[in-house]
């Protein structure tokens, strides 16, 4: 009898970890459903606002935006050592650009289409300029962790393009 407890004390011990499978962290951020805006470094100099206008799927959403400072990281290595558990450090550092973001509700896979227009340092209009571009969408930690969806521009002198 007590060969018998112990068999099956072990067997019911073990039935749960056998249907168990192997589970991911997935971290909980999500990402701003927003487009962003750069605006050229040799472009910059001539900008004072920016209106943008961008619609998906028959919604539209339009605001001048707020402009700041971009900024670029500078690796700062990593402290000598073995292994791979040294401390490593970065900074940004301007980079003359300008950034600006357009809120959404929401952003899907669809199309975008966009419009730019605003006021130079002179107080003359900059030209309109518009593009239709497809959102990125990327997996950053897995498939099983859900899509990051970016919409991102750049304005320079030659016209409105989708970010990289």
């Amino acid at each position: 009898m007590r060969k018998f407890a112990a068999v099956l004390a072990l067997a019911v011990a073990a039935l749960p970890a056998a249907g168990c499978q192997p589970e991911t962290a997935c971290p909980a951020i999500a990402p701003a459903p927003v487009v962003a805006l750069t605006v050229a470094r040799d472009y910059a100099a001539t900008v004072k606002t920016i209106r943008l206008r961008a619609c998906q799927e028959g919604r539209c959403v339009e605001s001048e935006l707020e402009l700041f400072p971009g900024s670029t990281t500078v690796d700062q290595g990593c402290e000598p050592g073995p292994g791979s558990d040294r401390a490593c450090s970065a900074t940004s550092s301007p980079d003359g650009t300008l950034t600006g973001m357009l809120m959404f509700d929401r952003l899907t896979e669809s199309r975008i289409d966009a419009t730019s227009s605003g006021i130079d340092v002179s107080g003359l209009p900059l030209p309109v300029r518009t593009v239709t571009f497809t959102p990125r969408v990327a997996y950053p930690y897995g498939q099983q962790c859900g899509r990051f969806i970016s919409a991102g521009l750049i304005l320079d002198a030659a016209g409105l393009r989708q970010a990289d």
